[in-house]
Formats: C-alpha cells, structure tokens, sequence
C-alpha cells in the first residue's frame, strides 16, 4: 500500500507540472494562430512584449497594477471554494472605497489612526454590502449570482447619488470627488530609479496569506471547502450551511473592500467619477487562471498586468488594438480546459491504478490462503 502511495503523490506532481505545461502551450499555439490569421508574425510580437514588458519602468507598472487585482481576485476566490459565484466584488470595492474616502476627507488625525480607521471602513462597507447577497442566499435561496449583479447596479446608483456637489463631494474642473484625506492618511512608497512602488502591495500580501491560513489551517477554512464539495454532505456532518454561506459572503466582501485601496491610498486621495471601475470582473479572470490558489493569483495577476502593459506597444508596432484581449481570453480559456482535462485524466489513472492494486491483492490472498490470516481476511 505505501509503494501506491508513492505512486499517488508521484502521479500527482506529474499532474500539477502538467496543467500549468498543457495550458501555456495550448494558448501559445491558439495565440499564434491567431496572429498568423490575420497577417501578423507572431514571433515578432513575442519578441516586442517581452523586451518591453521586462524594462525597469514596465516592471514598475507592472507591480502597481497587479496589487487591485490580486485582492479582487482573492475576494472572488473566497466564494469561488464553496461553489458561490460572487459577481459583485465591483459593487462592493467601489461603496466601500467611496464611504472610506468620505470617512477619510471628513477627519484629520494621524496617519497611525486614519489609516487603520479607512481600511476599517473599507471592510465593513464592503463586508455589508457583499452581506446582503449573502443573507438572501442562506435565509432566501435567492441566487448569489443575481442578487450580486443587481447590487453592482445598485451600489452605482447610490454613490451616484451622494457623488455630488453640496451632497458629499465637490468639483474640480470636470472632476466631481470627495473631499481629498490629509497627507497623513497616504500609503507609504518604495523610490525606484524610474517611479515609486505602491506600499499597498503590503496589503495585497496580507491578504494572500490570510487567504492561505483561512482555507488550510482553521475549522472554518474545512467546513467551507466541505460546503463547496456537498452541501448534503457538510449538512450531515454537523456543518451549518447557512451561516458558512454569509460567513464568507462577509469574508469575500470585506477583502473586495480593499480593492480601491491602492488608488485612494497611494494615488487619487479622493474618489471621484474617474475612479476605476471593472477590477472586480478582472479579479474572476485572474481567480480562475490562479486556480483560487494564492500563490497562483499572483502570478496570474502579473501575467494579467504583463499582458496589458505590453498590448500599449503592441500598438505602436501596428498590431491590432484587440489582440490584448484576445491573448487574455485564449489564456483563460487554455488554463481551464487544460486542467479540467488533466484533472479527469488523474482521476481516472489513480482509480485504474487502486483497482489493479486491490485486485492483485485479492489473487494473492487467493493462492495463500492458510499461509497468511491477513490475505484471508482480505480475500473474505
């Protein structure tokens, strides 16, 4: 049994090598075509995004912009493991950035405090806001889909409403925002011989590795991921359903809660009708090219923000505008398939292998059985 054992977790690395090799050269090869069809080398602008994109002024870049997607990626993938499709972390990273702005232009306090009392904020308001689909999902069993879409409309239409002048913003040119936070209230930075790093990447770890503690190494983190596997099941066991389905809806809504953190921290100091919008539904691409693992999210975050940064020179060497998110598709598209596929394939060879393995077994004890009461017993 401990020599198929070894042969389990020896198929298994094969496995985890495999998916990550499958994915890279199906999307390669797709991507190529691609290019090849519409009369471009895809050599070349292999070549121009890796040269471009490995410039200290890119990497930079880079970095910066992968510190929002990583935690919306983290906020989605909280959902994502017990089978619930939160579709609103737009909604709710951009409330909670709006309310902690608010909260953040209307005091002045030192930054030790402000700070800490803005990330609060942010949490709570996005935790609640993320709640709400939560509570109609456990005591409703209205779908989290729907109701999550419905409140990304909602919750534009209420910081419309407040996002006006003599309401809680005033204008700035052509720019209607909140009242700016104090200098004490800005993240720290990293000096660079280029531009500055965002000291909110502090935060994007935290989370990455609250994420990590969270799934693996705490009682809820099991029931969760039980949830996910068989809500009968996890039911049966003792698990409550209901209250693990708001629990992470909270969770989930009070990490989407820090997805605007880096711009309003280290960047706007207000938020405004410029503020970004989308990196909720680029956090779900980015969760399930990192397979909801959250290492993976942070390399597919930079690759996500790779991507993007050298589609800008993608353009000025005549390329098409879309070709950008035509790769990002074909990435997406390439790592899903290729692990469902090798997955199935696992799963498949290992209940191949325990089956040969039980029927050898059962010949032995067949041939033995007075030499050996175990083979008997099993043989029985």
């Amino acid at each position: 049994m401990k020599t198929l054992l070894r042969r389990v977790d020896r198929e298994k690395l094969v496995l985890g090598l495999a998916a990550p090799l499958l994915a890279i050269v199906t999307a390669v090869v797709i991507t190529s075509l691609v290019l090849l069809a519409t009369g471009d080398d895809p050599f070349r602008a292999y070549s121009v995004m890796v040269d471009f994109g490995t410039k200290s002024d890119s990497q930079v870049w880079i970095l910066n912009k992968a510190i929002p997607y990583y935690l919306a990626a983290v906020a989605v993938a909280v959902g994502f493991r017990m089978n619930l499709f939160n579709i609103g972390v737009d909604g709710q990273y951009r409330v909670a950035a709006f309310f902690a702005a608010v909260v953040g232009g209307a005091l002045s306090l030192p930054g030790i405090v402000q700070i800490p009392l803005i990330l609060l904020t942010a949490m709570v308001c996005g935790g609640l806001w993320a709640g709400i689909a939560g509570w109609l999902k456990a005591a409703r069993g209205v779908s989290e889909v729907i109701t999550t879409i419905m409140l990304n409309f909602i919750a534009g239409s209420l910081i419309g409403y407040f996002l006006q002048e003599g309401r809680l913003a005033e204008r700035d040119g052509n720019i209607i925002h909140t009242h700016d936070i104090p200098d004490s209230s800005f993240f720290f930075q990293i000096s660079t011989r280029v531009q500055p790093i965002n000291g909110t990447f502090v935060l994007a770890v935290l989370a990455g590795v609250a994420y990590w503690l969270l799934l693996s190494r705490t009682r809820f983190g099991f029931d969760l991921r039980a949830v996910g596997r068989s809500e009968p099941a996890a039911e049966a066991s003792g698990v409550s359903v209901r209250r693990t389905v708001v629990t992470a809806m909270l969770l989930s809504g009070a990490i989407a809660g820090l997805v605007g953190m880096p711009t309003l921290l280290n960047q706007s100091g207000n938020y405004g009708n410029d503020f970004p919008e989308g990196l909720g539904f680029t956090g779900i691409a980015i969760a399930l090219l990192g397979r909801n693992n959250a290492v993976g999210m942070g390399f597919a975050a930079l690759l996500w923000c790779f991507l993007e940064r050298t589609g800008t020179q993608l353009e000025f060497e005549g390329y098409a505008q879309e070709i950008v998110g035509v790769m990002q598709g074909v990435i997406v598209l390439s790592v899903v398939v290729a692990y469902e596929l090798v997955r199935r394939w696992g799963v498949r060879r290992q209940q191949r292998m325990v089956g040969e393995e039980l029927a050898a077994r059962a010949r032995r004890a067949a041939k033995e059985p007075n030499d050996n009461p175990d083979s008997a017993e099993v043989s029985a």
